[in-house]
């Protein structure tokens, strides 16, 4: 009966007319909800969101760009960036930004994102590298964070044993400099909840730190970065450090678009490298990009009956709360050094990468079964080519890697306009048991692109300026074992959304996503069998605009959850978020009340939420409760804003919520988070 009454609602909702406009924060929170549904709950996407913000303040020229300026607007694909350059190689530079309308694969929603950050005004200020210029002419960021879990969970109580040790609390400092997009520079500290704040076991003086500077266009050398950097080449097969997207409704975001050398100034703690490196241009059309790194990570490390010291697994949360995290932390150290070289010629883009890995400390794998390929030694060398191909409306990629004296994986694909509508993603990838890459983020359905085969298809339709539609499938199979999988397994997947859009303030969604993977029987059986898991989404939401001040959505999802003959489990969570965003005011708020219920953990479902500026929170609801969140905006000052969030879990028959150390008595869970923003 709910749901009867819900969809109505929904329908009314939709014919509300409004004249309020699309803005970046709609576009940052849409792209990152449909491209990164599968990346841990607090993972950061500032980088992101700061390049975004930052075209919007100083948008980028259309007539005076370059590929990889635009590859950073993640939403444009390889094959809409090729045709924008041809369309002004044949036609001249853009009178009028409207002329996007007429290049071949730019529907009306990427000519909408697009228009927000970009200009065909020449940019007036001077961007030589003097003293002068660098004081005057410069964007300094500064944010800091304070954030904790209000209720006192387990872990902190004096216990025997595995405990944190350290307060609850959570801090972020990052300080970020730009002059001209010439210079960068940042700083970072973080401290997660139950770390030290000071002077604890292994830190100099909070738990992580974080720091790079970068020049740019300095004669021959594109880029030099010393301290914390990231690599993107390719396919994301050989060489990908930082965040990468996974499958999502945009069918583009499958094709990875490379961005080579750039600083990294995300408080992620693992996908990074530390030391030098630099791109430089050794002839017309050939780059090459050096690059050495030394870092001490977080490593479970056993001592043998010889003395050795071995590795059987590296940690990737960088949390360092209790005794035996804190033993983990830089306990074996990485050195990495290489190179990639890339020639560009028109419509032809081929790179080499070689590099090779040390690490102080010997990789053993552990007993089980499914571990029986893992890489073992101390010396990785991995090498890889990649390529991509444009002609007429056909845009072909790939890349080849290799791990030496192990197995070669390779991943190969097509993007194609089929007309000025339709377009289509083909993608067949193939990475054996015995691929072995510290730097491998290429499309899987795993966290690891290894012991996967896959063939990955998708469509985007777009009949008219409402309505689109993406759907895609991907077959995926996985010919060893795997961890509660002791047979090999396959499983496949499939994604159908609809948007309409009948005006500029009103977006209606309709989805569909269905997934079936195999896992080991619950079951006590002398031998663990296969049984198929399938678990079906259905998504239907609103978004409007009441005015250019108040904004809605309302969103209901229903989740299907079975494994082999077991009982079928049902879901379903509703939601209401309210946006109060005034554009003479100094106050801007949002507000979400939802009701969900889920039979357990597996028919849990995912949703984003909003939060303070570059913190952003991917929350599982299940259970049955009340989950509710309001985030205020406050500008103190002309430079200075200010931004709070509280948050909190209701649950109904309930006695503790969480498990393990993070438990905590009673049904209720909320948290705090505090933000202050000064630029100068």
């Amino acid at each position: 009966m709910r749901f009867r009454l819900l969809i109505p609602l929904l329908v009314i909702f939709s014919e509300i007319t409004a004249k309020a406009q699309t803005t970046e924060q709609d576009i940052i929170k849409e792209l990152i909800e449909n491209m990164a549904e599968n990346l841990p709950e607090d993972y950061d996407f500032s980088e992101l969101e700061e390049r975004l913000l930052y075209y919007r303040s100083h948008p980028v020229n259309l007539n005076h760009t370059s590929v990889e300026e635009l590859k950073t607007l993640l939403f444009l694909s390889p094959l809409q960036i090729h045709n924008l350059f041809e369309y002004m190689k044949r036609n001249g530079k853009l009178i009028d930004i409207y002329e996007l309308q007429a290049i071949e694969g730019f529907d009306t929603e990427t000519v909408q994102r697009l228009m927000l950050f970009v200009s065909l005004d020449q940019n007036t200020i001077n961007d030589r590298i003097t003293l002068y210029n660098v004081l005057k002419y410069t964007h300094n960021d500064l944010i800091i964070r304070y954030e904790r879990v209000l209720e006192k969970s387990r872990g902190y109580e004096v216990l025997p044993g595995n405990r944190y040790l350290g307060t609850p609390d959570k801090y972020l400092f990052r300080y970020k400099y730009n002059y001209s997009n010439r210079i960068s520079a940042s700083l970072i500290f973080k401290k997660d909840a139950g770390e030290y704040l000071f002077n604890g076991p292994k830190q100099y003086p909070f738990d992580y730190l974080s720091t790079h500077v970068a020049l740019f266009k300095i004669g021959k050398f594109k880029k030099i970065v010393l301290g914390d950097y990231s690599l993107q080449f390719g396919q994301a097969l050989t060489l990908w450090s930082g965040f990468a997207f996974g499958k999502s409704p945009e069918i583009s975001s499958m094709v990875k678009n490379g961005m080579g050398l750039k600083p990294y100034t995300s408080s992620n703690e693992y996908a990074f490298l530390r030391g030098a490196s630099a791109t430089i241009n050794l002839f017309k059309n050939i780059d090459l990009t050096p690059f050495i790194s030394y870092r001490y990570l977080d490593a479970t490390v056993t001592e043998n009956s010889d003395g050795l010291k071995t590795i059987s697994t590296i940690n990737q949360t960088g949390l360092h709360r209790t005794s035996s995290e804190i033993k983990n932390k830089n306990s074996t150290s990485q050195l990495i050094y290489g190179g990639v070289v890339q020639y560009q010629l028109k419509n032809l883009n081929v790179g080499a990468i070689a590099y090779q890995t040390h690490f102080n400390n010997t990789f053993i794998p552990g007993t089980g079964l499914y571990r029986n390929f893992n890489f073992t030694g101390k010396d990785l060398t991995n090498l890889g080519t990649y390529y991509d191909f444009t002609y007429k409306n056909i845009y072909l990629f790939g890349e080849i890697g290799r791990s030496i004296h192990n197995g070669t994986a390779f991943i190969n694909g097509l993007l194609v306009s089929l007309s000025s509508t339709v377009s289509a993603v083909a993608l067949y990838r193939n990475y054996p048991e015995n691929y072995h890459n510290f730097f491998n983020q290429a499309l899987s359905e795993t966290s690891e692109a290894v012991n996967e085969k896959g063939l990955y298809t998708g469509l985007k339709i777009n009949p008219s300026k409402s309505w689109s539609f993406s759907v895609y499938t991907d077959y995926f199979r996985f010919p060893w074992l795997k961890f509660r999988v002791d047979a090999p397994s396959d499983g496949y997947e499939l994604l159908a959304q609809a948007n309409y859009t009948p005006r500029k303030s009103i977006k209606t969604v309709f989805r569909f996503k269905m997934k079936n993977k195999q896992l080991n029987t619950d079951k006590s059986v002398p031998f663990n069998y296969l049984e198929d898991v399938r678990t079906e989404n259905y998504r239907t939401e609103i978004k409007w605009k009441f005015n250019k001040s108040w904004g809605f959505q309302n969103r209901l999802e229903m989740v299907r959850y079975k494994k082999g003959t077991a009982n079928t489990e049902y879901g379903y969570l509703f939601y209401q978020d309210i946006e109060y965003s005034p554009l003479s005011s100094n106050l801007s708020a949002n507000l979400r009340v939802a009701y969900f219920n889920t039979a357990s953990y597996n028919s849990r479902i995912y949703a984003y939420e909003d939060d303070v500026l570059y913190h952003f929170t991917f929350t599982p609801y299940n259970g049955k409760g009340i989950r509710t969140y309001a985030n205020l905006k406050y500008r103190l000052a002309k430079q200075l804003d200010m931004w709070a969030r509280y948050a909190l879990f209701n649950y109904n028959n309930v006695e503790t919520v969480g498990s393990y150390l993070d438990e905590v008595p009673g049904n209720k869970k909320s948290d705090i988070r505090l933000q202050l923003r000064y630029q100068f």
